[in-house]
């Protein structure tokens, strides 16, 4: 499965790389391969959130302690994460879905 985890740093955190500035994606990449995973790519980013990591795990079982030791070190804020489907997946989960969607009833909807 495909992670996409955005989040913002702390100001502790952006006045220690400004003093000793590093390369963020390495420690990522120890902590996500730590864990089971595969870094697939991390970007520093402008707007909303400071960066973007992509990475890849088994299930939500696996990626989640990874996430949380990130969020413990206390140098991360607003995390974001979001799970990404390969679009020949979702072609598959489309199609399946047709079959449910005609017997589903939606909410205040009359039969």
């Amino acid at each position: 499965m495909i992670f996409i985890i955005q989040g913002r740093y702390t100001r502790e955190a952006l006045a220690g790389m400004v003093a000793k500035p590093e390369d963020r994606a390495r420690e990522a990449r120890r902590l996500l391969e730590a864990a089971g995973g595969k870094l697939v790519d991390s970007w520093f980013t402008f707007g909303e959130y400071d960066f973007l990591v992509i990475c890849e795990f088994d299930d939500v079982a696996s990626v989640t302690p990874a996430l949380i030791a990130a969020a413990a070190g206390g140098s991360l804020t607003d995390m974001r994460t979001t799970v990404g489907m390969p679009w020949s997946e979702a072609r598959k989960a489309f199609a399946a879905s047709a079959k449910l969607a005609r017997g589903f009833r939606s909410a205040g909807a009359r039969k």
